[in-house]
């Protein structure tokens, strides 16, 4: 899997980050790709990123502030008049249906395509034989929601050289054994394909985080996942004014991935008051507590 990262800053867009929108490619180009929240300006990032609107199957938003909505409309019929007609889904909180029927209705926009929007509560939202989405309830002014992405396992393996030395050539008895079928040979010898295979690979585990202050449910959210991406929008002090306003700091953030087995901490959605300077400062913070923290800037890419 891999994130790209198209937006960073919380609230408004500065000179060098937009505001929140992260694409996933969660099978490396062999499906579509999700998108997590679509602020102002996303599909002009998208153009950037080599990110074809066409190719987003799935859209999650988290909650209905502005700087994570704002540029859904556009998205939505630049698919259209890009001649798209491939089915897109959308899930988010209560209020997101009403939002884009509004939007599109009042300036006279449609879609030319199978468009399913999905209104969620905490629970499964998404459960395939690739993935399952789990949306976590957070702490915010509105109804937010962060999303737990995990990736079923993997086959293990094929020992390929103790095939051929079975007596199996490469080709489609491998396709079969691989699958863990059992096939029978032109000498009548049955081969079970568990033999021949490793141990399952476990699946990766994503956690992305909406805005939140600390929340009960931020542990489950991000039991040991691979990857943490969370907002840091302030300094640690700060706290006061972040948890006020349902945010959260470097600190909480890096405590948060620190007690919760995260083995990697992305940092995303900083203030625009901070700099480039300001924001090593602040990535200082969370490597102060948890060593393995990144600082996100748009257009990184992360491999999970």
């Amino acid at each position: 899997m891999e994130l790209t990262f198209l937006g960073t800053s919380a609230g408004l867009p500065s000179t060098t980050r937009n505001v929140t929108a992260i694409v996933l490619n969660p099978q490396n180009n062999q499906s579509g790709l999700w998108l997590f929240d679509c602020g102002e300006a996303t599909q002009h990032q998208m153009l950037r990123a080599s990110a074809s609107p066409g190719k987003i199957e799935k859209i999650f938003i988290t909650h209905l502030h502005g700087d994570h909505i704002f540029g859904l409309p556009g998205l939505l019929c630049s698919r259209s008049m890009a001649g798209c007609e491939t089915p897109l889904e959308v899930y988010g909180p209560k209020g997101i249906a009403e939002f884009i029927d509004t939007t599109l209705r009042l300036s006279g926009s449609w879609t030319s395509y199978p468009l399913h929007v999905h209104e969620i509560t905490a629970g499964v939202v998404l459960d395939d034989a690739s993935f399952t989405v789990t949306a976590f309830a957070l702490t915010h002014p509105v109804e937010c929601y962060g999303y737990r992405i995990e990736e079923r396992d993997r086959p293990g393996a094929l020992d390929a050289a103790a095939l051929k030395a079975a007596g199996v050539a490469p080709g489609p008895l491998f396709q079969q054994l691989k699958r863990g079928e059992t096939v029978t040979l032109a000498d009548g010898r049955m081969l079970c394909g568990a033999d021949y295979l490793s141990a399952p690979r476990p699946g990766k585990k994503i956690a992305i985080f909406g805005d939140t202050s600390p929340t009960p449910q931020a542990d489950a959210l991000a039991r040991d996942v691979d990857l943490m991406v969370h907002e840091t929008t302030l300094e640690a002090a700060m706290a006061e004014k972040a948890n006020g306003r349902g945010h959260s700091t470097t600190q909480q953030a890096a405590m948060l991935a620190r007690d919760a087995g995260a083995k990697r901490l992305v940092m995303t959605h900083l203030s625009s008051r901070y700099d480039a300077a300001d924001c090593q400062r602040l990535l200082a913070e969370c490597q102060a507590i948890f060593p393995a923290s990144e600082l996100a800037e748009d257009f990184l890419t992360i491999a999970v």
